[in-house]
């Protein structure tokens, strides 16, 4: 699974992903985003592959009747399972037509321990900037004719380290090698090149560490530098294998 991450600032992206974004439209890094904020973040799609754009989180299928279905669609379609696009109703057309590069610098997951839950933050060991791998769509409310391009992220089975982290669903977003960013936006791809990209990333190439539960309070801002720095919760530390996270 995967519904909050991070994103680097503009000037960051723009460098790391050799794309721009369209004029007027304001972007701030983003240190803590949910999906279940229904954000606009930013995304490079197979029909726009020099432009950085700015897309709702939360996949409308362009099929959808009416604004109530769209509203219920969305929070269930922030995840797509790289096993099933193909076949699914929600994410078919999407993943026969249409990919996207989701950016970020990391994300956030949830490790279950002794009936408690303990937050982490993963990050690629440079902490570069990446690309994991997305669909999108565009709907149109035919009641207000208004136009809104959303996404998912799609996740696939978790590697050995996310394994430990995400220990109880196992999953973890589909991070792409540098090298097969452009492959997997590039329009001429196919299925079967499509689903050989949907594979988990090499855990030697991550990092992860424990961080506070500033990322679910109530009474403070999340979207703050503090939310992604280490914190040692002392009963993880005895834990088997908790060195090997870091």
């Amino acid at each position: 699974m995967c519904y909050r991450y991070s994103v680097p600032g503009p000037d960051l992206l723009v460098k790391r992903f050799s794309a721009l974004f369209l004029e007027n439209i304001p972007f701030k890094r983003q240190y803590h985003a949910s999906g279940f904020d229904l954000p606009k973040l930013p995304v490079i799609t197979n029909d726009q592959p020099t432009q950085i754009q700015l897309f709702t989180w939360g996949l409308i299928p362009f099929w959808v009747k009416n604004k109530k279905t769209a509203e219920e669609v969305r929070l269930k379609t922030m995840n797509a399972r790289a096993e099933s696009i193909f076949e699914k109703p929600s994410f078919r057309h999407a993943a026969e037509q249409n990919h996207c590069l989701i950016l970020a610098d990391g994300f956030f997951e949830w490790q279950e321990y002794e009936g408690k839950n303990y937050p982490y933050y993963i990050r690629l060991q440079n902490h570069e900037p990446f690309a994991m791998a997305g669909l999108w769509d565009t709907w149109k409310d035919p009641e207000t004719a208004e136009v809104l391009q959303t996404y998912s992220v799609i996740t696939t089975k978790a590697n050995p380290l996310m394994e430990q982290i995400h220990n109880k669903k196992k999953r973890m977003p589909v991070i792409l090698p540098k090298d097969h960013e452009r492959d997997w936006i590039d329009p001429s791809v196919n299925k079967q090149a499509a689903e050989a990209m949907l594979v988990p990333y090499d855990e030697k190439l991550m990092e992860a560490f424990t961080i506070s539960r500033l990322i679910t309070s109530r009474q403070r801002n999340p979207n703050v530098p503090a939310v992604s720095q280490p914190f040692t919760y002392p009963e993880l530390q005895t834990k088997t294998g908790q060195k090997n996270l870091f």
